[in-house]
């Protein structure tokens, strides 16, 4: 193993202090909540200004098999983070970026594309499900709307609902900020179709948000700005859950009718924190994973209140928690011989220090439930992109799966 000591000593800081750096932001959506926060989430807009790369990142979203004929809908759209990043941190000044091997080794290419993950990550596999080919990342594209009419991948690792989110990493595009590209790749579309073909091909499409978990990582559990004080846990899962519920409702007036929010993951089983806890063998730190069922409790009721709001809309919730928890308690069923450590990394539970070498790696990574310290490896991602679909191993969408919305939506 080859690993530069700076190198290492920075990613030591990076991993183990909680201090962020102040970076910029946008003004926080004008909701209910105290002033000491109001002013830590209330700044100026990110400089999107391209730093030097060190070379040219793999494409974001090679050609797989072809898709099957007919797409079940128009288009799929992705906003989020690490979890569905496929390449939009390439081109961002950040250390949150997948752009060098192990990663991807085992993607349809063999080279990394900025996915957090050995292979696929759920919307790859989702994708191939509506008959739709891989979605590229919307920094990566050359602006022509023809290769946006099958969706684009908005989602920046790093990112959170609060702007400043997992910032001491470097620059990443917020869901906010995420949202407002959505709209501007919507104006694309009015200016080059006209709006009626707009509203009709943006109604019939997927938007696929998986957000919030570097507002756990990055800042409640390191009590950032103090907001440990400012709230407990269910009031933090709600005030997050306001913001998810505005930026739908602006997604809902730029023509968008199919929504799958997708809940957190048990990060309190994530190979970081069973290092960090000093996990003794391997169980999950409950007080981290009490917060996530929290969230996930108050984003599920948030859902219900949009379809019950948003009549000509359909909103689905995915417990990734529940799947997730069933494929650990269950891995000799699904396959997974280690769930504890990740298959790349360095120290206990390879937990301590991320996923930097080829050398850092496991054989087999099918085998792990975790690819690094907080990402799952391929064949997770492709088991819980199959529960998305039809819940074929755990039913964890509500109020019911996307096979589900699709066939009462209708196809395109």
């Amino acid at each position: 193993m080859s690993i530069s000591l700076p190198l290492l000593l920075f990613f030591i800081v990076v991993v183990t202090s909680g201090a962020a750096t102040d970076l910029p932001m946008t003004a926080a959506a004008d909701l209910p909540f105290p002033n000491e926060l109001a002013k830590t989430l209330s700044q100026t807009p990110t400089n999107f200004t391209l730093p030097p790369i060190s070379q040219s990142p793999q494409p974001s979203a090679p050609a797989p098999a072809p898709p099957l004929p007919g797409p079940l809908v128009p288009a799929l759209f992705v906003l989020g983070d690490s979890s569905v990043d496929c390449g939009t941190n390439n081109f961002l000044g950040t250390f949150a970026r997948a752009d060098r091997p192990p990663y991807g080794r085992d993607f349809d290419t063999h080279s990394p594309t900025g996915r957090f993950s050995n292979g696929r990550i759920p919307v790859d596999y989702l994708a191939l499900k509506l008959g739709l080919p891989f979605v590229p990342s919307y920094l990566g594209q050359t602006g022509s709307i023809k290769d946006m009419m099958h969706g684009v991948n908005f989602a920046s690792a790093a990112s959170g609902i609060i702007f400043s989110s997992g910032s001491e990493l470097g620059q990443h595009v917020s869901f906010s900020q995420q949202v407002q590209q959505l709209a501007d790749t919507v104006q694309h579309f009015i200016l080059q179709m006209g709006e009626d073909s707009t509203a009709k091909l943006i109604s019939q499409s997927v938007v696929y948000i998986s957000i919030g978990v570097n507002d756990y990582i990055h800042y409640y559990l390191q009590n950032e700005s103090g907001v440990q004080k400012l709230y407990l846990p269910w009031g933090f899962a709600q005030f997050l859950a306001s913001n998810v519920r505005q930026e739908i409702k602006n997604l809902h007036n730029m023509f968008v009718r199919r929504f799958v929010v997708m809940g957190l993951a048990p990060i309190g089983c994530a190979p970081h924190y069973l290092w960090e806890y000093n996990s003794e063998e391997g169980e999950c730190i409950e007080e981290i994973n009490d917060e996530v069922m929290e969230f996930n409790l108050v984003m599920r009721r948030m859902v219900w209140e949009l379809n019950r709001d948003l009549p000509d809309g359909k909103v689905i919730f995915c417990d990734v928690f529940e799947g997730s928890m069933d494929i650990m308690k269950n891995h000799e069923r699904y396959g997974f011989e280690v769930t504890s450590d990740a298959c790349c990394g360095l120290g206990r539970y390879n937990g301590w220090i991320m996923c930097l070498s080829p050398e850092m790696a496991c054989v087999n990574a099918s085998s792990h439930i975790w690819w690094d310290q907080f990402h799952p490896t391929d064949a997770v991602n492709a088991i819980l992109a199959d529960n998305v679909w039809n819940g074929s191993h755990t039913n964890m969408c509500y109020p019911m799966n996307l096979e589900q919305m699709v066939a009462q939506t209708g196809r395109p």
